[in-house]
Parts: C-alpha cells; sequence; structure tokens
C-alpha cells in the first residue's frame, strides 16, 4: 500500500549515506561475520564471483569456535561431573569471537571443551536453508548424540543462527526432535531486520569506522557483495508478518503540476512494496572491472528464493517435546524505517537513492534487530525474556548467562532465581501462629525474604538511606456479624553487599458476632 503526505516524517537520527558520513547513534549493523571471501558462484542458493578489492584484499574464511560452536552437558558441581551428564548442547552464530566470555562461563560451570563443549562452523552469506549446510549440520547432531551416549542436546544460537535452525527444524523435523532436547534463541532476527537490510543493498555497510576502515573493505564493495548473499535477503521485513510497527521505505519524491511548478510529495511503501522501489533503484547499479561494465542489480533468483524461505520459516512447527526460550535485546534505538530525500532536498530519480543519505526511523530493540521481531518466533515458548543488550555484546552480558544457566540447570543453579526480574528472592524465615484471647482469635505471621542482586554496580537502594517501612491496616465483617481485622507491617532495610532484607509482619483478629 502507498501512503502519501506532505508533512515531515517523524524522525531522530540520520544515518549514513554513500558518502561515508554518519549521523546516527548505533555502530552499524553487525548482522554479520564480516570475514569472508568474495563469492563464487551464481544460484540462488550460493554466491557469485565479483570483481571487488579492499586495501588489503578479501579476508579468508575462518572458522573459529564462535561460528557455531557446541556447547555441551548438564553439569553439575566440579568439571569432572560434566562427562557424565545427560545431555548435550550446541551454541551457534554467525560471528567469530564474541562467544568466548560465553565459552569462558560454560567452562566455569562444568563444561569441556571437546567433550561437553563442541564446534559446527557454517558460511554466513548463503541461504539459511541451504543443503548443504543443513546436511551437515544433521551429521554434527548425530555425532554428538551419539558421542554422549544417546543423551539429547541442549541448542543455543545467536542472531542468524536462529534462522538456520528453524529452516532446519521445518525440513528435517524427526531428526531435531530425535537429536533435541531443548533451544535457546538469543538475539535471532525471525521476522527480519528491515532498518539495516534496507540500507545494506541500497548504499552498503561499514562494519568499521575511523582510520580502520581504511584497511577494510569499501561500504560501496561491500554492497555488491551483499548484493549476492542470500542470508541478507532472507533478513529482509517478512511480508508475511503482522507487524505492529511497519517497517516502511520512505522517500521524498520530486513532483511537477501540470505549471511545471516543483513541490516534494512523502511517499511511503511497505515491505512488499519497498521491494519493488529496491529492485527499481539497482536498475542501472553496475561496476566497473577492466573497463568493463558489469551489472549487478537486485538478484531477483535469490529474492524469489528468499520468498520461499519466509513460507517455510512461517510453516516451521516445533516439536512438542522439545522445550524452546526465546531471549532478546532491548532499550537500543534500532532501525526500522528508512527514509531518503527531504521536503526541501526531494528525489528526482530513484537510482539516486545509491548515494543518498538515508534517515532512520528508530523502534526499540538491540541495535541491529527490533524487539518485534526478535520476540515474534512463533512457537509455544517456556519463557521470553529482554535484555538490555545490544546485538553482539547480549552473548557477553552477564545477565543472559545466568538465565542460560538457571534454564541448563548448569554448574550450581539458584532454585529462587528468577529470569524475568534477574533477582533472587531467597525466603529466609516463615512463621505462624494461631491463638485465643478473651477479644478473638488471633492470628500473626511473620515472614523473611532476602533478595539478591546480580553485582553488576547497580543498587537497589542507597545503602546509607534507612529502613523503608510501610503499614496497611483493613477490616471486615465476617460471618455471622463477625468482625475481622488485619494489620501488615513491611520493612525493607538497604542493600548491603549485593542482598536486601525484606521482613513482613501482619496480625489477624477475628472478633466474636
Amino acid at each position: 500500500m502507498r501512503r502519501q503526505t506532505r508533512r515531515n516524517p517523524a524522525l531522530r537520527r540520520s544515518w549514513r549515506g554513500r558518502d561515508g558520513q554518519q549521523g546516527g547513534k548505533a555502530t552499524g549493523p553487525d548482522m554479520d561475520n564480516p570475514r569472508c571471501r568474495i563469492p563464487r558462484q551464481a544460484s540462488p542458493r550460493q554466491t557469485r564471483q565479483e570483481s571487488t578489492r579492499s586495501a588489503g584484499g578479501a579476508a579468508p574464511e575462518v572458522w573459529a569456535p564462535g561460528d557455531l560452536a557446541c556447547l555441551g552437558g548438564d553439569a553439575h558441581g566440579d568439571a569432572t561431573a560434566a562427562t557424565g551428564t545427560t545431555s548435550r548442547m550446541i551454541i551457534g552464530d554467525d560471528t567469530v569471537y564474541y562467544y568466548h566470555d560465553m565459552i569462558v562461563e560454560m567452562i566455569k560451570w562444568g563444561y569441556q571443551e571437546g567433550k561437553t563443549l563442541f564446534g559446527f562452523g557454517y558460511d554466513f552469506r548463503q541461504s539459511n536453508r541451504l543443503s548443504e549446510t543443513l546436511d551437515r549440520f544433521s551429521k554434527k547432531l548425530e555425532s554428538v548424540y551419539t558421542a554422549s551416549g544417546g543423551k539429547k542436546i541442549n541448542l543455543i544460537t545467536h542472531s542468524m543462527g536462529g534462522l538456520l535452525v528453524k529452516c532446519f527444524i521445518s525440513l528435517h523435523s524427526d531428526t531435531f526432535e530425535k537429536y533435541v532436547k531443548s533451544w535457546i534463541a538469543i538475539a535471532a532476527p525471525f521476522q527480519g531486520a528491515p532498518g539495516y537490510i534496507t540500507t545494506s543493498l541500497l548504499n552498503g555497510m561499514s562494519f568499521v569506522e575511523g582510520w580502520e576502515s581504511r584497511f577494510f573493505i569499501s561500504k560501496w564493495c561491500m554492497q555488491q557483495l551483499l548484493l549476492e548473499c542470500p542470508s541478507i535477503y532472507e533478513l529482509l521485513a517478512n511480508p508475511n508478518f503482522q507487524w505492529k510497527d511497519i517497517p516502511l521505505l520512505q522517500i521524498w519524491r520530486e513532483n511537477l503540476d501540470n505549471s511545471g511548478k516543483k513541490s516534494a510529495l512523502l511517499e511511503s511503501y511497505e515491505p512488499e512494496e519497498a521491494i519493488m522501489m529496491i529492485k527499481e533503484a539497482l536498475s542501472s547499479n553496475e561496476i566497473i572491472a577492466d573497463g568493463m561494465h558489469i551489472p549487478v542489480p537486485l538478484n531477483l533468483d535469490i529474492l524469489n528464493w528468499a520468498k520461499e524461505t519466509y513460507d517455510l520459516l512461517c510453516s516451521t512447527k516445533l516439536p512438542e517435546s522439545v522445550k524452546f526460550y526465546n531471549i532478546y535485546g532491548i532499550d537500543y534505538d534500532t532501525p526500522h524505517t528508512v527514509c531518503y530525500g527531504s521536503e526541501q532536498h526531494p528525489v528526482s530519480s530513484l537510482s539516486s537513492l545509491l548515494y543518498a543519505q538515508g534517515k532512520y526511523v528508530y523502534v526499540d530493540g538491540d541495535g541491529s534487530v527490533p524487539a518485534e521481531s526478535a520476540k515474534a518466533d512463533g512457537f509455544n515458548a517456556v519463557a521470553r525474556v529482554g535484555v538490555a543488550a545490544d546485538h553482539r555484546g547480549i552473548v557477553c552480558s552477564r545477565r543472559v548467562f545466568r538465565i542460560v544457566q538457571h534454564w541448563l540447570h548448569a554448574g550450581e543453579p539458584d532454585p529462587f532465581y528468577d529470569p524475568l526480574s534477574d533477582y533472587v528472592i531467597l525466603p529466609t524465615l516463615y512463621e505462624i501462629e494461631k491463638h485465643r484471647e478473651k477479644h478473638g482469635d488471633v492470628t500473626s505471621v511473620a515472614e523473611d525474604w532476602e533478595i539478591i542482586s546480580p553485582n553488576d554496580g547497580k543498587t537497589l537502594r542507597p545503602g546509607e538511606l534507612p529502613p523503608m517501612v510501610s503499614t496497611l491496616t483493613t477490616s471486615r465483617e465476617g460471618k455471622e456479624g463477625a468482625l475481622e481485622e488485619a494489620q501488615a507491617t513491611v520493612v525493607v532495610h538497604p542493600e548491603k553487599k549485593g542482598r536486601q532484607h525484606v521482613q513482613v509482619r501482619a496480625v489477624g483478629v477475628s472478633h466474636g458476632g
């Protein structure tokens, strides 16, 4: 549906255009690992060769534990206990080194590399339903399952790894059910990452800023590469999803009336129509190599392939025996709608979008993936928890470590920990006493808790403050004219060394009628 208005859109910050200038808050798209080769194959599933170069040449394809790292076991107690665990776990992502802190943390819980900690690498550029990748993943699940003596796997994914696993479930449901016990998805773009991907296709992306950018593939070269990456197309806004906050491509277009007078008209395009605008804008896109002009338009074969991937993802059914958990990033400005041109400087032709500086309209998310997209997994989740972290930093978050440990029952989990509040509420006292006095029946209740907060440099209440006391009194007429009265006092003591003591004292009296 095309929307038109002559009013300025609600824009908060600008972003980078082809001139490389930056005006946004976030630090650039980090959905994918920049360590890649120039594509070599032309097909809907594989990338093709382009004559793009960077100052240091294309970085080699590297396998590391962070590509799709596998961690295993319900480890309890010391490290030796991990070898006798009841299940295994695989953790996956498209980055190279961001899992280091999580791997170190898992080892503290009792996991052992090569025994209950494994790795599986894959090419982030390819489609999330590339048969070769899914076949290798199936074999990996089987090998880990066999090595563990038939113990099921706990699976953890980050970012695009969540889409790969969802495709695997849709195409290999029986295999997934056979080998997997639970799946924790972290920051998965289940419905896409509309803002970043739109500008990536039109203007490219930068992984590093400042002087370091001189030693990395340029933003323009990156754009030519991304136009041949199936995974990028699969991160476009899912047109089948019913968005509450619809991602738009907005363009201030130059308009001429019958008298030849110029004016600006704001046009807004929803996801499916936005693709047509991107297609037209890229219709004359080309690169020049060895004197040859090589067209690099929007790849329609890959686009059609991606649409089939959308359909596959929408129809995925999680096996009932598998428990699913979702952790997603919040509290970061995340690009969603993109606007080109302005009322004062409208766009005269769509091809000029490639050289324009787009402006973002932001929504809540992790800086790359909108929270609305990450939450919309389509499954009957055991729990969904939003964590204040950016897209990459979320896998280094201490809170995420606590949540994962709690859900996996790993190491020495605290049974009183609450992943939603991130506090441990520990009952320390509960007493109840009933007796009869002249004026009626008396019931006394005493209850104490310790609220234990994570040591993340935050305090619930400053320690120098006095205790906070609140009193509640209530009464009512009971059966046969009896009068019932109750009074409760709550004392909240200042936090000290990550602990906050809470006392509740209550007395109830029932007078005879």
